[in-house]
């Protein structure tokens, strides 16, 4: 089999270590290059991958001309998806951009467009997809086990982005108050706060769950702490023609999902028209109400299998099929979420209820 030249672009968002990890163990992947202007921000992957230097560059036009890749990963700050993105496009390179899409409903069409002139394959990735348990509750949705999908009520957040490193490696509290005050991730100018950072999960999977239908209007309200330009906790309503669905956001959860569930517990709730599923972040089961068993009741989530268990597989495995991105990864489904985003910002901003951006 064909052995997939995959590079990654900008190491500014803490996720490109776990994705070049995925290439480094795909049987049929290798990494072909890295790129950032910090060389700083590339030692660990540096070491932990063993990259020869003539394989690391700061420029990312050079690193796509000399490595010649069949896939980019782009984890830039989100306010620079769209300009990464238009060079890798440019090129007529498929590419994984980390999420969130973009930083605005008008980047994510920079992104588009730039993807059309050269017919590129994109995959927005949402590491959450790759839960077993909200793949069990869409299964199960797709089954019509609760009937017609209502409402979507989302609760997604962490400590902060800066307690942890790829593989989740831990973070001082100590480190992160020094990091605070330079991160892009509290600079609005880069596409900081809880509130681009996670309600496009939920924007995005609720769609996928909605079966991509939109939301009506929108209402959000953020939490600015003093001091910060950015939020750390946002509420977000999106009326349907059905019903009302919540988005919450939040940074400074009291522990991480991935080691010990906060309250509210990170995850979902589906409510149908016959029955209800929650699946939380990282859990082994998913619960399920129905007409027909009222009483709450566990069920155990699917076991996923290649090739649709992670990002880099799926999207390669696509590739090698020239089958088109589905799911949460689909562009276009993304765009419905983005219009969600960036209508709750601007909900935010003017402090009322508005009508659904086209």
């Amino acid at each position: 089999m064909q052995t997939w030249r995959v590079v990654g672009l900008s190491f500014e968002h803490m996720h490109m270590g776990d994705l070049l990890r995925e290439v480094h163990e795909h049987p049929h992947a290798e990494i072909a290059g890295i790129c950032d202007a910090d060389p700083a921000r590339m030692a660990s992957a540096i070491s932990t991958f063993a990259i020869p230097p003539e394989r690391v560059f700061t420029d990312i036009s050079a690193c796509l001309e000399a490595t010649k890749p069949d896939l980019a990963i782009i984890c830039a700050a989100t306010a620079r998806h769209a300009e990464v993105a238009e060079i890798a496009a440019g090129l007529g390179i498929d590419m994984i951009i980390e999420k969130p899409f973009a930083a605005s409903l008008a980047d994510a069409d920079r992104i588009l467009t730039a993807v059309a002139r050269t017919g590129a394959k994109m995959a927005i990735n949402w590491p959450l997809r790759w839960s077993p348990a909200l793949v069990t509750a869409k299964r199960l949705l797709d089954e019509g086990v609760i009937g017609a999908p209502i409402e979507v009520h989302h609760y997604g957040g962490n400590r902060g982005p800066l307690y942890h490193l790829a593989d989740k490696i831990e973070v001082s509290e100590e480190e992160v108050n020094r990091l605070k005050p330079h991160s892009w991730w509290y600079k609005q100018a880069s596409g900081g706060g809880s509130l681009l950072d996670y309600i496009g999960y939920g924007a995005t999977l609720g769609t996928w769950f909605m079966n991509g239908e939109a939301p009506i209007e929108v209402t959000a309200v953020v939490d600015q702490p003093a001091g910060l330009e950015v939020d750390e906790h946002s509420i977000t309503i999106c009326r349907y023609s059905k019903g009302l669905s919540k988005l919450e956001t939040r940074w400074g959860t009291f522990t991480d999902p991935w080691t010990t569930q906060p309250q509210p517990k990170c995850g979902f709730v589906i409510v149908g028209t016959d029955g209800t599923i929650s699946c939380y972040d990282y859990d082994c089961h998913v619960s399920l109400q129905t007409r027909g068993h009222s009483e709450i009741h566990a069920l155990p989530v699917d076991e996923l299998k290649a090739p649709y268990r992670a990002p880099v597989e799926y999207v390669l495995h696509c590739k090698a099929e020239k089958l088109p991105i589905e799911g949460p990864l689909d562009p276009a489904l993304c765009r419905t979420a983005q219009r969600i985003i960036d209508t709750a910002v601007q909900s935010a901003l003017e402090k009322r209820t508005l009508r659904l951006l086209p």
